[in-house]
């Protein structure tokens, strides 16, 4: 059976100070938390459930597969594999299911923005039309025009069938991945089929074969990236603007008291940039004035946050980014923030009691969210937004109003300096606009190769961002280039990581090209879901090489990896061919057949491979010689 082993930090429970102030501040107080919710929990795991080899799917059950009592078969007669792998897919298809939810929203917002429906503009207009050119979209006409051409396109690819090939895997996908995944019945439908195909696989007594359902998940994973992902990371640019490098502020620290504080947490930007442009408007921040306010500032949290600060410079309105999913109750303990506007995923359920002690008001945003105690709910429909995005100011002068005098604020003290903002496009813009610099310095060593790090934060194995924090710092000191997204991506910039100064913790060659080039070793790429935008990244060194992505020296970690939507991101990365390293360890090691599929097996079949470790100098040192045995196979 599975055993996790957590590493012990002289009895901290975060590497950011910030976050351990304010966790000693919380527990003083008795507020239940994260960090002390974790302790009984973990006394009464069930291994079981650890290693995949549980099933609570039908009344016959729930069943377990346990040798010592001969129970070696589900009552229905699934073996040990297929029931941790059914139980993945099924993981894979919440996490699937979220980001097509983001897309869908994305697009209808592109399309309203164009009817003139929205406060949002077209702000990369030669984004809309290169973009809507490479899927053949109909590019005559106005950008309005154009742009809902393009919605209607994407809508439609969510839903394409399996009788036509996805224009979007055509136009991005790589050609030998193309060719590799026909060959494996891999090549995908639209997100929406094969959501429903891997759903309905699950039901009991359909799919018990492993490899099927593994096969599904890869199958999954191509149709997210590409049916959903790159979608909307395109609209999000044609919207907002491309990211491009700028420096930002992080940490706790940001936050000001004297302010009425409108923070929005989760994962899609639309009520962050619509209250961030109600804000700028002078009679808006007069009003807050008068409140006895110094103004109305807006501030990010997590993956919404993080959509925002690729995109948007830090100025009198927009403050900046406060960290990731285990900060929200750390932050809220602060005393400081008057409204916390939830939407999509990453809003912990049990915030209610922090509303109450630290005078917060809380508002669900989304459809998707709901939770005990919070009555205000507006849901993020794009016609109605520069409207919700105005009440969530008067909301959040009313509760300053109430704030000032009652609660006594505490703000860590530390703000963090980070560059924020790389996309392909600004890699390529700080290489000259050609991609030869960097295949350069990769076949001079002076960059060993590349880890994209996109994951969550977890404490399963250790203190908050432990891993991930020491993973990259190990492969910076290695001459590995690191691109960063997911709420990994806010650990690394508050850790300093993305900032100018991290070069200096750099081996020598990495170290070299950063300060030629005035980057920092760690390049924030955003969030999660701009795992598509790294592949398209992969895609274009690949190409320019003329190789598959499986033969570049290039590895993906998840290192303290949460929940569905990373694990779907997983697959995806497997079915690329890439090395995917993984902490903790997933619930799948009851499955003996399906463990050796996936961290030896897949090797052979799709180049890609799942390699576990909760150490961060062990597992830097399997992604360093994967790296050196992909660079020798190229002859660099």
């Amino acid at each position: 059976m599975a055993k996790r082993e957590r590493v012990q930090l002289g009895g901290r429970v975060s590497v950011h100070d910030s976050v351990q102030e304010m966790y000693e501040h919380i527990h003083r107080d008795g507020l239940t938390n994260v960090w002390d919710r974790f302790e009984p929990q973990e006394k009464i795991r069930c291994n079981f459930c650890l290693a995949g080899v549980s099933c609570q799917l039908c009344t016959n059950g729930p069943c377990r597969i346990s040798d010592n009592v001969g129970a070696i078969l589900g009552v229905c007669g699934i073996d040990r594999n297929a029931m941790a792998m059914r139980d993945m897919l099924l993981r894979n298809v919440m996490g699937t299911a979220t980001y097509t939810h983001h897309a869908y929203e994305a697009f209808r917002t592109l399309k309203a923005t164009a009817q003139g429906k929205t406060p949002f503009s077209i702000t990369d207009k030669d984004k809309l039309y290169s973009f809507a050119g490479q899927v053949k979209v109909d590019t005559n006409g106005s950008p309005e025009q154009v742009a809902i051409r393009l919605a209607d396109f994407l809508i439609s690819e969510l839903y394409r069938d399996y009788d036509e090939p996805s224009t979007m895997v055509e136009v991005f996908a790589p050609e030998p991945r193309k060719k590799l995944w026909r060959e494996l019945a891999i090549y995908p439908a639209g997100v929406i089929h094969e959501i429903k195909d891997a759903t309905a696989s699950c039901l009991t007594n359909v799919d018990g074969h492993f490899v099927s359902l593994a096969q599904k998940g890869l199958r999954l994973g191509i149709a997210c990236i590409y049916g959903a992902q790159i979608g909307l990371e395109m609209v999000q640019d044609i919207l907002f603007g491309t990211p491009m490098p700028h420096e930002v502020e992080v940490d706790l620290g940001i936050m000001d008291p004297d302010y009425v504080n409108i923070v929005f947490n989760g994962h899609e930007p639309w009520i962050g940039v619509a209250t961030i442009l109600a804000a700028r408007d002078t009679q808006v921040q007069a009003r807050a004035r008068e409140a006895g306010a110094k103004g109305v500032r807006v501030t990010g949290s997590i993956e919404s946050g993080q959509e925002v600060l690729q995109r948007f410079t830090i100025d009198d309105v927009f403050r900046g980014l406060t960290g990731n999913w285990l900060t929200i109750e750390p932050l809220l303990a602060t005393g400081t923030v008057d409204v916390f506007a939830m939407d999509e995923n990453c809003s912990p359920p049990w915030l209610a009691p922090y509303a109450e002690k630290y005078g917060v008001t809380l508002v669900c945003v989304s459809d998707l969210v709901r939770m005990p105690g919070v009555e205000k709910h507006l849901d993020y429909k794009p016609t109605e937004v520069a409207s919700q995005a105005r009440e969530l100011i008067r909301l959040g002068i009313e509760n300053f109003r109430k704030r000032r005098g009652r609660i006594t604020p505490r703000v860590p003290r530390r703000v963090q300096k980070a560059i924020a903002g790389f996309s392909t496009e600004a890699v390529l813009k700080a290489l000259g606009g050609r991609l030869d610099p960097l295949v350069d310095v990769l076949k001079a060593g002076k960059i060993k190769g590349v880890v994209a790090l996109v994951n969550c934060t977890t404490i399963s194995t250790g203190p908050h961002d432990y891993m991930t924090v020491e993973l990259a710092r190990e492969l910076i000191r290695r001459n590995i280039l690191i691109v960063s997204g997911g709420c990994g991506n806010h650990a690394l910039e508050v850790a300093g990581l993305a900032s100018l100064e991290a070069a200096e913790q750099a081996g020598e060659g990495l170290r070299e090209i950063c300060r030629s080039l005035n980057i920092p070793p760690v390049l924030s790429f955003g969030t999660c879901t701009d795992t598509g935008r790294i592949s398209m990244l992969v895609t274009t060194v690949a190409n320019h090489l003329g190789v598959d992505t499986s033969a570049l020296p290039v590895a993906v970690t998840a290192p303290q990896y949460l929940e569905q939507k990373a694990t779907i991101d997983g697959l995806f990365a497997l079915a690329f061919g890439l090395y995917t390293h993984l902490s903790p360890t997933p619930p799948v090691t009851g499955g003996p057949d399906l463990v050796k599929l996936l961290t030896e097996d897949m090797e052979g079949i799709t180049g890609g491979k799942v390699a576990l470790g909760d150490d961060p100098v062990q597992a830097a040192n399997g992604i360093e010689e994967h790296i050196n045995k992909k660079r020798a196979a190229l002859g660099i």
